[in-house]
């Protein structure tokens, strides 16, 4: 077996894939209206403060937004939320149009249709490489009992957490 010595950002990102991760929607209050993507960069951090992190590219166009604004809600997202996940994962105009959202007291756009929702406060920005860790302190959750399986991304595809294929 040979190891390739190829660090190319779509060698590493292929490989990368090969690591299946569940898929969340991060969302934000933006200057010009929500914002929202897809992400599956989420971990939790702390239980003793109860923190939890995720990345964002800093050449995203609402890095400003996600690293000036105070806060954020992460969407772990189950099976059924698959079109969700698409939708904010393309360049869409106004990923919100025709959504089932509303705006928490703080003024963060949520869904109620997810896995799991954290609600956070932006609690520290580290700047990595070409990303930043966006650390947040979960100020209010949402888990829902029935919210069905998960929702995973593995080799460039969405699974159910069973591993079988979302259609």
């Amino acid at each position: 077996m040979s190891a390739s010595h190829d660090l190319s950002p779509a060698h590493l990102r292929r490989a990368l894939g090969r690591y299946a991760t569940g898929v969340t929607v991060v969302t934000a209050a933006g200057a010009d209206g929500p914002i929202g993507l897809t992400v599956n960069s989420f971990a939790p951090v702390s239980l003793e403060p109860p923190l939890v992190l995720w990345s964002l590219r800093r050449a995203s166009i609402h890095y400003a937004d996600f690293t000036s604004r105070g806060g954020f809600a992460i969407h772990v997202l189950g099976a059924p939320q698959r079109d969700l996940a698409r939708v904010f994962s393309q360049p869409v105009a106004d990923r919100y149009a025709g959504l089932d959202w509303y705006a928490t007291e703080d003024g963060i756009p949520v869904f109620d249709e997810c896995a799991a929702r954290f609600e956070c406060a932006t609690r520290q920005v580290l700047e990595v490489g070409d990303h930043a860790v966006l650390i947040g302190e979960v100020r209010r959750l949402h888990a829902p009992d029935d919210h069905g399986g998960a929702l995973v991304f593995h080799n460039g595809s969405f699974l159910s957490h069973l591993g079988d294929p979302v259609v």
